[in-house]
């Protein structure tokens, strides 16, 4: 009886063991998204080879996906189709590449025939070439040797790996290096920094009279009888106090990154857990949804996906960056951007002119002030480890004295060390860039030196 009770229970162990050790199908489709979505985005958007592609994009990304992305297959690219496509025992991920809005997920179960299916744009670069950002590199051994630094891995942080550093001051790049395999041409992705990138656009649409940071987001999702989320603001959104749940902070929106979901679907279906303006936590969703507002209120889905073009990114010259967009056509605005340093830089500018470029006002006056103006409901002040954590505006992170760095600076900040910072009173620009694992590169220290080194 001792030995049937034995044998049963080390079947039984056995048997959970290797359920325990089985790949979780929902979870491998996702990391089959996130390679076959990386290495299109990469390769199309920034003309990467698949071989750099497994060493920057594809590698130090999320801890527990690195398991089941060593086990995968290789991405299948078709250059004539402009697809990738990643196979797992299930199915497929694809990912398709268009001008302009660069690489979308398909629908999981679906085939490559429905990337025709997906948004586009009319071609916008066929005008006279972008006016040049002005130069005056600096010979100062002070500042190039701190640039310098920034790649060594180790001065601004243990393991980081830095692929662009740009400094501007008084409106001329001052200081600018890439790392072997990139340059002023090659874009990468924003992550977070697509959330101030996000904010620039609907401050245009605040210009523009198409929507008011003080009205409710008015989504129709949010508008039944009695549903709370119908007092959302623009604003709560903006400053990520919307009040609504989310598993995570920051929420790891894994199905719309990765998973080929839609933002309907995803990002705007949570419930409400706190008065609006009452709570910060930071969340994708949040931004999402203040873009999905957007194009409710414009009525117009071919006008909507046009319009960070000819609003934004036209007038400034941003002719080496990707909007991506779900399936669906919302723009993944909170991370799926991909651009240079320099286009970043002139997103910088712009709100070092308070909104005018080249005489043209792109943004409301005052909402560069309106950004980097502290919201209501804060993060807290210090991290666990006792580092200063910064503030938050709308959409922007901000930095001050208890920083190293001039009160009423103000950032936007992404995974994996991507970086603009905006100093007004020294009327200067930092832009870094990087595939850090999981961030760790010091950028208030980076930029109080830089500052530092820059003088008045």
């Amino acid at each position: 009886m001792k030995n049937a009770v034995k044998a049963a229970l080390t079947i039984s162990l056995a048997l959970g063991a290797a359920h325990a050790q089985a790949p979780d199908p929902a979870h491998v489709s996702l990391v089959a998204g996130y390679k076959a979505a990386f290495t299109c985005s990469a390769h199309f958007n920034a003309g990467r080879p698949v071989e750099l592609i497994a060493g920057d994009e594809l590698n130090r990304i999320y801890s527990d996906y690195r398991e089941a992305m060593a086990e995968l297959p290789e991405a299948v690219i078709d250059e004539d189709a402009k697809t990738v496509s990643v196979r797992y025992d299930g199915g497929a991920r694809i990912a398709a590449w268009r001008p302009y809005l660069g690489c979308a997920q398909l629908p999981t179960m679906t085939g490559e025939g429905a990337a025709g299916t997906l948004p586009y744009v009319k071609s916008f670069w066929d005008r006279a070439a972008p006016a040049p950002l002005t130069e005056r590199l600096s010979n100062d051994p002070a500042l190039l040797d701190i640039v310098d630094a920034a790649f060594d891995r180790a001065t601004y942080g243990e393991g980081t790996e830095t692929t662009a550093v740009l400094v501007i001051k008084d409106g001329a790049v001052v200081a600018e290096k890439y790392r072997e395999g990139f340059d002023a041409t090659t874009p990468q992705r924003t992550w977070s920094v697509a959330k101030s990138i996000a904010a620039t656009v609907i401050g245009a649409a605040v210009h523009d009279g198409l929507i008011g940071v003080d009205e409710p987001a008015g989504l129709k999702a949010w508008s039944s009888p009695g549903d709370p989320r119908g007092k959302i603001t623009l604003e709560n959104l903006l400053h990520m106090s919307s009040g609504l749940t989310s598993p995570t902070a920051g929420n790891r929106t894994d199905d719309v990154y990765f998973g080929g979901g839609r933002i309907v679907d995803h990002a705007i279906t949570n419930r409400l857990v706190a008065k609006p303006g009452t709570r910060w936590r930071y969340a994708n969703n949040d931004t999402m949804s203040a873009m999905r507002a957007l194009r409710e209120r414009m009525k117009n889905d071919q006008q909507y996906i046009e319009y960070p073009f000819w609003r934004v990114l036209l007038p400034l010259g941003m002719e080496h960056t990707f909007l991506e967009t779900d399936w669906n056509g919302d723009f993944v605005m909170s991370s799926q951007v991909w651009t240079t340093a320099r286009d970043l830089a002139r997103i910088g500018l712009l709100y070092l002119s308070d909104g005018v470029w080249e005489g043209e006002r792109i943004l409301p006056k005052g909402w560069a002030n309106y950004v980097a103006a502290p919201a209501p409901s804060q993060p807290p002040l210090t991290r666990a480890n006792g580092a200063q954590m910064p503030g938050y505006g709308a959409q922007f992170w901000l930095f001050g004295e208890r920083h190293g760095l001039p009160e009423g600076t103000y950032a936007a900040q992404g995974n994996r060390g991507q970086y603009l910072v905006i100093i007004p009173s020294r009327n200067t620009l930092i832009v870094r860039r990087g595939f850090d694992d999981g961030g760790g590169f010091d950028i208030a220290k980076f930029s109080a030196d830089a500052v530092a080194a820059l003088g008045e």
